[in-house]
């Protein structure tokens, strides 16, 4: 238990040093068998990336450094609540165990909380404030694109 507070301080840290040089309050550090493998700050100000934040760098950052797309077996540490783009991106990842230190509540005061957006993603897809649409279009001359990737990997 103590570690994961160190852990949550590290991403803390990358947090208030992000402020100070203007960027968002929020830090990862991604671990694996106790090490930090790779952290990550929010750059969306910096970049102009609005998919630039502190975790999605960090797993981008780990999966280089350990030279794979499979994360599983690693864990994340945020300074706060990762929002469902980032929850999502580390579940495909194979990530297992996500700890922060400030929640969606805690965020709120300050325009920070993703809680809306994990609202809208619970409902169904006809009923979310994004038009989601299936329309499935195929190509007649080519076979079917999963079964075509499959004979070709």
């Amino acid at each position: 238990m103590q570690q994961d507070h160190d852990f949550l301080r590290q991403a803390i840290e990358l947090a208030y040093q992000n402020c100070e040089q203007g960027g968002r309050p929020f830090g990862a550090v991604l671990v694996k068998d106790g090490q930090v493998i790779a952290s990550g700050v929010n750059e969306i100000l910096k970049s102009n990336d609005p998919t630039a934040h502190a975790e999605l760098l960090a797993i981008r950052a780990a999966s280089q450094q350990l030279g794979t797309a499979n994360l599983q077996g690693c864990a994340v540490f945020a300074s706060g609540q990762p929002c469902p783009m980032c929850m999502a991106a580390m579940r495909m990842a194979g990530i297992n165990r996500v700890t922060y230190a400030h929640s969606n509540d805690d965020a709120e005061a300050y325009g920070l909380s993703t809680a809306e957006i994990y609202a809208d993603l619970a409902k169904p897809f006809a009923e979310q404030s994004m038009m989601i649409r299936y329309i499935p279009v195929r190509i007649e001359a080519k076979p079917d694109l999963y079964g075509y990737w499959t004979s070709i990997s």
